[in-house]
């Protein structure tokens, strides 16, 4: 067929709400090259290009002409609110199928069957599953008009946002037909990355290609080491920006920290994260409509967000790589003349950073401990087993069981809810991927630490460092902003970082498989368990945290300002029933460190303090046990109550750490046991990785 410009032209304004739009230049043309089924494309764009406007223009210009349906594939469902409300305007019918509306699967299904759906967005996970690909995918294969791969950086283990699913889609396009219309669209893709796609999507692959320079964007890097002095340049330059932007965190933790300090300087700002759940679509719609200032976000805001007149995008850390910044920074400025991107360089993010690289691998330990351990279970295991055979953490068996599971051919397959052996052995190239990617990892790390190092020049280095021509670059007339700070905002932020506290929850049941030990298993009753308790600090973090750790491993003796801080926290706390007496939890390797702090903050509180609790047998320390089963397994039967008459009335029960919780659960059980009143949980630091 052939496409039709007047119409392509029309739906573009249709889906723009804007009657005097016209194309982009590129855009058309790519729209041309689909319809008229010239061959596979690749579309590289950058963010706000319009590349979601090819699709579904394409989409509906094929369905008009009476072809069948268009396969979207995409890692972003959740963020296409704004592409999927356009394509309505078109008149084009989406549906979506994704673990977050299985209600409506059945309701879906029919409608592909009825072929009253245009357009079938599922994400690169929806092709694991067996059921989708045998009854829905297979029934309308022959139907599939279009294929279109969004975010396609995804495929290549080259790019910084690999995703092992993606490699799902280079089978399916091996068995597709070569004439079936394939569109693969990314803003982020260098050299490197462009030669993987080629190989997998096919060698005769057009490539549509734009100009990386943004011009409306002002970039500056200032390196500003401590939390408490970034969050005071915040507070100063944040209120005083004109517009609306984002703030980038490397962390959940560090997004809702400087959301809420920024609420206390009377900035209206939300945190945005993996875990904000139902709002993510509320708060998008609030900086949509500038209903407020900004949103502190990490990565969960990133590709698929759309707004062209976001003033500014300031990172509160260093991402990991060129690809990531250009990505997430792109989202300023679309539609503005002048726009800021600012990042700002802390003391923390290379360690943040070393763990994301460290951690996206499983290492040669964990694989082979998985797969010991189902050679000697034949009839599988299923992840809780696991837990229960093996020392590693649940994140990394789930990491390490879904990329095993993935090579081809795969050494384990899924049968129900058990993972098994079979009878393939594991690829060296598994190992030889691994290897080349971390090594990648650790020169995108080096490359933005030069980034951050530039006095100027800073879109010609972004540009380059994409293999674009960074000759297009234009000067720019905003003024950079002011890397002085205010002292007293400073002392505030200080302030602000040592006032907060985190509770810590009570565990309300044993592990499975119970605590032989102690012959206890199940629930654990309401009355021998803690109450809620509260922590200082997470451990190392701005604020409280470094002077924790400095007094375990360097001093060896918590300070007194740590005392008072802890004094403070109980006084602001106020635990009902009022705590009548202190007791802590003992070491046989560190004996003397917590009982003194302990008996320093009972004096401090005016309390008596009684160590009531003994170590009963040396066990590995509870950092070395990686999940929640094992960690369990570590304390039973370790602890004893040593006098038989407990003081009367509530305890407050000191600990240094906490992690799992299962130290202070079983000192709380065995208090309650012995008649103690209410235990109350006091603990310096939470590790911050509670499993």
């Amino acid at each position: 067929m052939s496409c039709n410009p007047h119409r392509a032209l029309e739906l573009l304004r249709q889906g723009t709400g804007r009657p005097e739009a016209v194309f982009r230049e590129g855009q058309e043309e790519a729209i041309r090259h689909v319809v008229d089924g010239r061959g596979r494309l690749l579309v590289v764009q950058k963010t706000g290009w319009g590349k979601s406007f090819v699709y579904f223009i394409a989409t509906k210009l094929l369905r008009e002409s009476g072809s069948g349906l268009t396969l979207l594939i995409s890692p972003l469902l959740a963020l296409m609110r704004n592409q999927i409300a356009a394509a309505k305007r078109m008149g084009v019918s989406a549906a979506t199928i994704n673990s977050d509306n299985t209600d409506d699967w059945a309701t879906v299904e029919a409608a592909i069957q009825r072929n009253e759906v245009d357009i079938l967005l599922i994400s690169p996970e929806r092709l694991a599953n067996e059921r989708f690909r045998t009854e829905v995918l297979a029934a309308v294969a022959g139907r599939i008009a279009l294929l279109v791969i969004d975010e396609a950086h995804c495929i290549s283990d080259w790019g910084h946002d690999f995703r092992p699913h993606y490699r799902l889609i280079e089978r399916i396009v091996r068995t597709l037909p070569p004439n079936l219309r394939l569109l693969a669209t990314t803003a982020t893709a260098n050299n490197r990355v462009m030669d993987d796609l080629k190989a997998v999507l096919g060698p005769n692959l057009s490539v549509s290609r734009g100009d990386l320079s943004r011009p409306s964007l002002m970039l500056q890097t200032m390196r500003l080491p401590s939390q408490s002095e970034r969050l005071a340049w915040l507070a100063a330059q944040v209120a005083a920006l004109p517009g609306h932007g984002i703030i980038y965190t490397l962390t959940v933790r560090d997004a809702v920290q400087v959301a809420d300090w920024l609420k206390s300087q009377g900035l209206n700002v939300a945190s945005y994260t993996g875990e904000t759940g139902e709002c993510r679509a509320e708060l998008e719609q609030a900086l949509l409509d500038n209903q407020v200032k900004a949103l502190v976000a990490t990565t969960a805001l990133g590709m698929g967000f759309d707004k062209p007149d976001l003033a500014f995008v300031i990172h509160y850390q260093t991402p990991g790589s060129v690809v990531a910044y250009y990505q997430q920074v792109g989202r300023a400025g679309r539609a503005l003349d002048a726009a800021y991107g600012v990042l700002l360089s802390g003391e923390e993010e290379t360690e943040i950073t070393d763990y994301f690289i460290e951690s996206a691998f499983p290492t040669h330990e964990e694989v082979r401990k998985v797969l010991d351990a189902l050679e000697a279970a034949p009839r599988g295991l299923s992840v809780p087993e696991l837990l229960g055979k093996i020392n590693v953490s649940k994140g990394r068996i789930e990491k390490t069981i879904a990329l095993l599971a993935l090579e081809s051919p795969a050494p384990i397959a899924k049968q129900g809810t058990k993972w098994q052996l079979t009878a393939a052995n594991l690829s060296e190239s598994f190992w030889e991927r691994a290897e080349r990617l971390t090594a990648l990892r650790r020169d995108e790390q080096r490359q933005m630490q030069e980034y951050v190092s530039l006095t100027s020049g800073h879109m010609e280095f972004l540009i380059q460092a994409l293999d674009g021509d960074p000759r297009t670059v234009r000067p720019h007339s905003l003024p950079l902003l002011p890397t002085s700070i205010d002292p007293a905002l400073v002392n505030a932020a200080v302030a602000y970082l040592r006032r907060t506290s985190l509770p810590i929850e009570p565990r309300k049941q044993w592990p499975a498989g119970g605590m032989p030990l102690y012959n206890v298993k199940g629930n654990i009753q309401v009355n021998l368990q803690a109450q809620q308790g509260k922590a200082l600090c997470i451990w190392g973090d701005a604020g409280w945290g470094s002077l924790v750790r400095n007094g375990k491993y360097r001093e060896r003796q918590f300070s007194d300002v740590l005392v008072e801080a802890c004094a403070a926290l109980v006084r602001e706390w106020n635990p009902q029933p009022a705590p009548a007496w202190v007791t802590c939890i003992p070491s046989r390797r560190h004996p003397v460190l917590v009982p003194n702090f302990a008996q320093r903050l009972a004096a401090t509180l005016s309390l008596p303090f009684h160590a009531v609790l003994e170590k009963t047998v040396d066990r590995p320390e509870q950092k070395t046990m990686a999940n929640s089963v094992q960690q369990a397994r570590n304390i039973d039967g370790s602890l004893s109550v040593g006098i038989v008459q407990l003081p009367s009335g509530p305890v407050l029960l000191i600990d240094d750490m906490v992690d799992s919780r299962w130290t202070i659960t079983v000192a709380a059980w065995l208090l309650r046991s012995h008649g103690s009143a209410e235990v109350f949980p006091l603990a310096l630091a939470l590790t911050g990785h509670d499993k």
